[in-house]
């Protein structure tokens, strides 16, 4: 089901976030995003001047290099486009991040390595959805045969991703069927 058809309207701002995984031959896994804003519209910016529409505002590039075990083993900023030149200076402090691990505990240290003035607003904020999309990719459906991965993320224990959602109750089907040694009854 869509939204609903809405009143008549001048598009003004697009932000599109693009975040994929890739297992690299060496068994490590990249997970990428990239965060791009444009305008609809020509404006002009105190520091780059005229801008036209479709022109990126932002445009900034992750790579989080990780291995099974969910740590960080490298870190890759790119910013092709940033309103300021002082964006620039967070890259380096991005690999505060190399040797953290993703799962509990992941917002708390990427506010701690590069929140505040430490780092940029936008790269941070790919940082989150990058990290579930670690989990897609690692703790993820074998595509051979369509069963859930036995991997490092909830091997040998309870799945991390039970009653993290509705979908995910410990009380519903979902978890009934696929781990009914961690399902709990609905009238528990």
């Amino acid at each position: 089901m869509s939204l609903s058809a809405p009143v008549p309207r001048r598009h003004l701002h697009t932000r599109t976030i693009v975040c994929e995984g890739f297992q690299r031959e060496d068994k490590l896994f990249d997970i990428e995003a990239r965060i791009l804003d444009v305008k609809g519209y020509a404006y002009s910016e105190p520091f780059r001047g005229m801008r036209e529409p479709g022109d990126p505002v932002h445009d900034m590039h992750v790579r989080l290099t990780v291995g099974d075990d969910m740590v960080v083993r490298a870190v890759e900023v790119a910013m092709p486009a940033t309103p300021y030149n002082a964006c620039q200076k967070a890259k380096p402090n991005y690999q505060g991040l190399v040797g953290v691990t993703i799962g509990s505990g992941w917002r708390k240290a990427v506010q701690a390595c590069v929140g505040s003035v430490k780092g940029c607003t936008h790269v941070r904020e790919l940082l989150f959805p990058m990290a579930t999309v670690a989990f897609q990719t690692i703790g993820s459906w074998q595509a051979s045969e369509g069963a859930m991965k036995e991997s490092p993320i909830h091997r040998g224990g309870r799945p991390y991703f039970i009653d993290g959602c509705i979908g995910w109750a410990a009380d519903g089907e979902v978890v009934a069927t696929l781990h009914p040694e961690f399902a709990k009854s609905a009238s528990a």
